[in-house]
C-alpha cells in the first residue's frame, strides 16, 4: 500500500528517511554525504515522485521505493 507523504507528520517523515538513509546497503555513490544531505535527497524524490513510501501488510514494514522500482498493479491507495 502506498502511503502519500504528505499524510505524514513532519517528525513522522523526517524519522522515517532517517531509518531509510542509514539502513545498510543504501548506496549513494562514491561521495560520502551528511546525513542532513540524504534526508534532504530522499525528501526531494518524494515531493517530485521519483519515490513512494510503501507498507507491506505481509511484513508490517515500511520502505521508500523508487516509482520505476515499484509494481503499481499490486499496490493500493488509502
Amino acid at each position: 500500500m502506498i502511503i502519500p507523504w504528505q499524510s505524514l507528520e513532519f517528525d513522522t517523515l523526517q524519522r522515517l528517511i532517517e531509518q531509510f538513509v542509514l539502513m545498510e546497503g543504501t548506496d549513494y555513490g562514491e561521495q560520502e554525504s551528511s546525513l542532513a544531505d540524504k534526508v534532504a535527497t530522499v525528501l526531494a524524490q518524494l515531493r517530485q515522485g521519483s519515490a513512494v513510501i510503501v507498507y507491506s501488510e505481509l511484513h508490517e514494514s515500511v520502505n521508500i521505493v523508487p516509482t520505476d522500482r515499484f509494481d503499481s498493479s499490486k499496490a493500493e491507495m488509502p
